[in-house]
C-alpha cells in the first residue's frame, strides 16, 4: 500500500533532519503541522546530496551523484522512488509545485563541489550560493505560501537572502574543515593561509546585511511559518555572534558551536515573542 510506504519515506526524511541538525529540527517543530512534513522532506534531499560531495571520500563521488540525479529524475517523472528520501522529496515537489529549475540549480552547485575548490570571482561565488542555499529557501517559501504566486514574488528576495546568510555562516563556521579536509575556499579573494580579524569582519558584515534583509520578509510570512523561520533565524544569528566574538585563529582550527542550552534559550525567547504578538 503506497500510503504506508509514503509514511515510512517521510519518517526517513524526518530522521535524517533530526540526526544531522538539531537546530534545523527545532525550527521545523515550530512550524504549523501542515508544513513540517514538507520541510523535513526538502532537508532530507539536500542533506543526502550534500553528503555525497562532502563525505564519501573513498567512493566515486561523481558516479554516486550522477546516479542520485538519475534516480531523482525518475522519481519526479514517475512520482515514486524506492529510495525513501527521494520518494518523500518528489511528493513535496508535486504537492507544492516546486519548479524544476530550483532543483536543477541546486544540483549544479553540488556538481561544482566535485571539481571546484576555489571561487575566484564574485560571480562564481554568487552562482554557487544561489544553487546551494538560495533555492532551498525558495523551495521552503513555496511550501509556506501554499501557491500564492504574488506573495512568492514579493518575498523571493528575502527568502534568498536568508538562504545566503545561513550558507555563509556555515562557510565561516566550517572554514577549517573545508580548507583542511576538502581543500575548498568559497570566499573570493580570501587567502585562508592569512585569515585574520579584518577578513573575518568583512565576511561578517556581508552576512549581517543578508540577515537584515531577510528579517523584513520573515515578519511578512504567514503565521503558520513565521515562528519556525524566526527561530532558525535567531539561532543562526546567535552562531554568527559567537563567530564574531571568536578570534580568527580559533575559527581556523576548530568548529564553533552553539551549546544546546543556548539553542533552547533561543527557542523559548522566539516562542514568547510570537505569543506576545511581537513577531
Amino acid at each position: 500500500m503506497k500510503t504506508h510506504f509514503d509514511s515510512i519515506s517521510y519518517e526517513c526524511s524526518k530522521l535524517v533532519t533530526q540526526r544531522y541538525s538539531t537546530s534545523f529540527t527545532l525550527g521545523t517543530r515550530m512550524l504549523a503541522t501542515k508544513h513540517r512534513k514538507h520541510i523535513y522532506n526538502i532537508y532530507g534531499f539536500v542533506r543526502f546530496a550534500d553528503e555525497i560531495v562532502d563525505s564519501f571520500h573513498n567512493f566515486d563521488k561523481k558516479d554516486l551523484l550522477k546516479r542520485f540525479e538519475e534516480d531523482l529524475n525518475h522519481a519526479l517523472d514517475s512520482k515514486i522512488s524506492l529510495n525513501p528520501i527521494l520518494n518523500s522529496f518528489q511528493y513535496t515537489v508535486h504537492e507544492n509545485n516546486i519548479h524544476r529549475d530550483l532543483i536543477d540549480a541546486f544540483l549544479k552547485s553540488m556538481n561544482m563541489d566535485l571539481y571546484k575548490q576555489k571561487y575566484n570571482t564574485e560571480e562564481e561565488y554568487q552562482e554557487y550560493i544561489y544553487g546551494s542555499a538560495d533555492v532551498v529557501g525558495l523551495m521552503c517559501l513555496n511550501v509556506f505560501l501554499e501557491g500564492d504566486k504574488d506573495q512568492y514574488q514579493q518575498l523571493k528576495p528575502q527568502a534568498m537572502a536568508l538562504g545566503s546568510a545561513f550558507q555563509k555562516v556555515n562557510f565561516l563556521r566550517d572554514l577549517n574543515a573545508d580548507f583542511e579536509v576538502l581543500d575548498r575556499n568559497y570566499f573570493p579573494n580570501l587567502d585562508l593561509s592569512n585569515f585574520n580579524e579584518k577578513s573575518k569582519a568583512t565576511i561578517i558584515a556581508e552576512i549581517e546585511k543578508d540577515f537584515d534583509h531577510a528579517l523584513e520578509g520573515i515578519f511578512m510570512l504567514p503565521e503558520s511559518a513565521r515562528l519556525g523561520v524566526y527561530t532558525a533565524y535567531k539561532y543562526y544569528r546567535k552562531l554568527l555572534l559567537k563567530l564574531k566574538n571568536t578570534p580568527s585563529r580559533k575559527i581556523q582550527s576548530a568548529r564553533i558551536r552553539v551549546p544546546n542550552y543556548q539553542k533552547m534559550s533561543v527557542l523559548a525567547q522566539s516562542y514568547l515573542k510570537f505569543h506576545l504578538n511581537l513577531l
